[in-house]
């Protein structure tokens, strides 16, 4: 059996295209077994969402009159900087972006309450955003000041256009030592007093696709409740790390490059967040449907939270001093009962990323497909795959001087 693209295209067009979530599939192949299934069902929706640093937007302002020249002057969106040396009113916004005022960690733990993520959030929902800048001045554009109220509507072009997201695969954070930690990965309770993690599991896009066989350069995908695309891998995507059955990495792996239209969007899918004392970041929406070809993908579709493991990790000693030694590995099933076994000891645990949003996501994207609003694309080129040399390198390290 083998299916193409345009032929499921085809399908959505007619409105006879089968399309059921990550979540569903598991059981539509217990009940038909894989070859029908593959017969049957033309798409499996997936979703994911979460916290996502290296997510931002780029926003070109358009022309005041004088004209202004941001690029190498300074700009701030509600007192929080972004980033301008682009070009004259092309500036970009990062969701760990802080205020110049915010006391970050000197008052410990910070509390973040306002950031890049949040700028994002409210752009989205339509508010009025304050605009203050500098520049240096020139002949073709002399202002020197500019200060305005801007929204989504004046804006000549809303880019989302995130660098590392849906991770595929990550660690589950615990902490060893005597005191609390404050992370990326929420506060950690001393002496293995608690575990986060931050996956959808089961419904997360890559863990469906782990070989990267249908998710490449150009797929099209729900990216913060509107429309976008995989623009290219991910920084620090890493496919050459241990795998399991039907090749479900065991560790963090690959993640995806992603761009979209922000006019688009919708903010209960871009959500600004305070992390105690660590920053500020944002969460992400995103959805990837995976075209059934052949038998051989639908069988990656069926994987169970039973079958992902991830690696147990120590946060105050062997994470942030880059040692590789974890403390065993722990199934999403397990983590999901809201308890596991480390050491001996019954740990809490609990997910930074919501199952039940994921499945919103992957739910909205079948009837996206379903009502023919939404139609699968080719990808131009895959991802690097488990045979490339693409691997995560260690930052290089120079003593101070």
């Amino acid at each position: 059996m083998a299916k193409t693209i345009e032929e499921i295209n085809e399908k959505i067009r007619q409105g006879k295209v089968v399309v059921v979530t990550a979540e569903e599939i598991i059981d539509v192949v217990k009940e038909k077994g894989v070859k029908k299934a593959a017969m049957d069902v033309d798409v499996v929706t997936t979703g994911t969402f979460g916290p996502m640093c290296s997510s931002g937007a780029c926003l070109n302002i358009g022309h005041s009159q004088p004209r202004i020249k941001l690029g190498g002057g300074t700009a701030y969106l509600n007192d929080v900087q972004a980033y301008t040396g682009l070009a004259a009113v092309d500036i970009y916004i990062g969701a760990n972006a802080l205020p110049d005022d915010d006391p970050r960690n000197r008052l410990y733990p910070g509390e973040f309450n306002y950031g890049g993520g949040h700028v994002i959030e409210e752009l989205v929902a339509g508010k009025d955003i304050r605009l203050a800048a500098t520049a240096y001045g020139t002949d073709c554009y002399p202002r020197k000041r500019l200060e305005t109220w801007i929204n989504m509507t004046d804006l000549n072009e809303a880019v989302l256009l995130n660098f590392r997201n849906a991770y595929q695969n990550y660690n589950i954070a615990v902490n060893l030592s005597d005191r609390m930690l404050y992370t990326y990965m929420g506060v950690l309770k001393p002496n293995l007093g608690n575990a986060n993690y931050c996956s959808a599991g089961h419904l997360s896009p890559l863990l469906n696709d782990p070989h990267y066989k249908t998710i490449g350069i150009g797929t099209r995908i729900f990216l913060g409740g509107g429309m976008g695309y995989v623009a290219w891998h991910g920084t620090q995507h890493n496919p050459n790390v241990l795998r399991g059955d039907h090749g479900v990495p065991w560790r963090p792996a690959g993640t995806l490059a992603v761009i979209g239209d922000l006019k688009n969007m919708k903010p209960e899918w871009l959500r600004g967040i305070s992390m105690l004392g660590y920053g500020c970041t944002m969460a992400v929406g995103i959805g990837v449907p995976i075209p059934i070809l052949s038998d051989e993908i639908l069988k990656y579709t069926v994987v169970t939270d039973a079958d992902i493991l991830a690696p147990v990790v120590d946060y105050s000693e062997a994470y942030p001093q880059r040692k590789p030694e974890i403390l065993g590995e722990v199934s999403y099933a397990q983590l999901r009962t809201g308890t596991i076994q480390i050491e001996g000891k019954e740990v809490p645990t609990a997910s930074l990323s919501s199952y039940p949003r994921a499945v919103e996501i992957a739910t909205t994207l079948k009837e996206w497909i379903l009502s023919g609003k939404f139609l699968l694309t080719e990808p131009v080129a895959p991802l690097p795959g488990v045979e490339s040399d693409v691997t995560t390198k260690p930052l290089r390290e120079r003593p101070i001087e």
